[in-house]
């Protein structure tokens, strides 16, 4: 991709970064290798949040920093890190944020990205096997500011396995955010083969929510279990009589639904009474969110436990072939996993 393609650095949060981080921690990214992480290890990187300062904090290499961090070069050259995406994608954006590097930040930047064909295979870094990667440069050397989020948008179509980021020519970024669409080649999955159909590894999403006052609706969809009750969907306390929250999720493929979980993991005093799915089929995303669509129930209001996992298989009504679902939940309250199980539509 050439420069072209890349735009000026944006000061406010773009549209992009409303789409999944492919190299999140949580989702299964990992940092596979990094020149030199001194002062700060490269795991950093891909970890939730956009990091902390603690001021009298330090190692016994120097000052604590939550980030990636190299040490001060006195050689030439420069520093980089290859970060292996949680899935297949296409990149949309990436955010190089320097939060808290202030005096240590590097003054630019720059990524590549690659696909590689047998991602379990990691290069010899030693026998300069990272160099060896066919890498594409989806950002040429840009600036950083200090203490920043720093957005740069890319318009490449290409799916992409891993990307190495290159800092010129040393210093510390708090985290990296790559943010796109999952790519699954759903032409490899067996017509009998159960999986997540709403898994945002599987490349489901959330669309729409009326209420997510205390924690985001992407939650829903992650991987595992909730690891506290701020990872999950919850909404508000609400005082109209009857009232009905709801979240829409778009499935990564359609399909049909033959086991759903709802999953109120440390929801404790505060999860729902009940919930009911309803599902629809539609290629048009605007109608669904825009109440154009037809729904039809899949599964009948059910009642909720506290901090549990609830499966329902032959409560599920019919076996329609559904690209969308709208899961209600009455009165309020907090859902920490939704799991849909079921088979691609042929």
């Amino acid at each position: 991709m050439g420069v072209e393609n890349v735009k000026e650095i944006i000061k406010e949060a773009p549209s992009f970064t409303q789409l999944i981080d492919l190299a999140a921690e949580r989702l299964g990214g990992g940092v596979l290798y990094a020149t030199d992480d001194f002062f700060a290890e490269k795991e950093n990187l891909i970890k939730p949040g956009r990091g902390i300062f603690i001021p009298d904090k330090y190692t016994d290499r120097g000052k604590w920093m939550d980030g990636w961090e190299s040490r001060r070069k006195r050689t030439p050259g420069h520093d980089w890190a290859v970060i292996r995406l949680a899935t297949s994608g296409r990149i949309r954006g990436v955010d190089i944020d320097t939060s808290f590097f202030l005096g240590n930040h590097p003054p630019h930047a720059s990524i590549e990205a690659a696909y590689l064909t047998n991602p379990s295979s990691i290069p010899d870094p030693i026998a300069n096997g990272w160099d060896e990667v066919a890498w594409k440069e989806i950002l040429p050397k840009s600036p950083l500011d200090a203490g920043s989020q720093n957005f740069y948008t890319s318009n490449s179509d290409d799916v992409f396995t891993d990307i190495r980021l290159h800092i010129y020519p040393d210093g510390g970024v708090a985290r990296l955010r790559v943010y796109g669409e999952v790519y699954k080649d759903w032409n490899a999955v067996r017509p009998d083969e159960i999986l997540d159909l709403a898994a945002a590894i599987n490349g489901g999403k959330a669309l729409l929510c009326n209420d997510m006052f205390f924690s985001s609706m992407n939650n829903l969809i992650m991987p595992g279990r909730g690891i506290n009750m701020g990872d999950g969907w919850e909404t508000k306390r609400n005082r109209t009589p009857n009232n009905r929250d709801w979240v829409i999720l778009k499935l990564a493929h359609p399909g049909v639904i033959r086991q759903i979980i709802v999953d109120t993991s440390h929801f404790k005093g505060n999860y729902p009474d009940s919930c009911s799915l309803e599902a629809c089929d539609s290629n048009n995303d605007d109608s669904v969110i825009n109440d154009k669509a037809e729904w039809q129930t899949i599964l009948p209001k059910q009642k909720l436990s506290a901090d549990s996992e609830h499966e329902y298989s032959k409560e599920i009504i019919g076996h329609p072939i559904v690209s969308h679902v709208r899961l209600n939940i009455f009165p309020d309250g907090g859902i920490s996993r939704l799991r849909l199980f079921g088979t691609k539509a042929q």
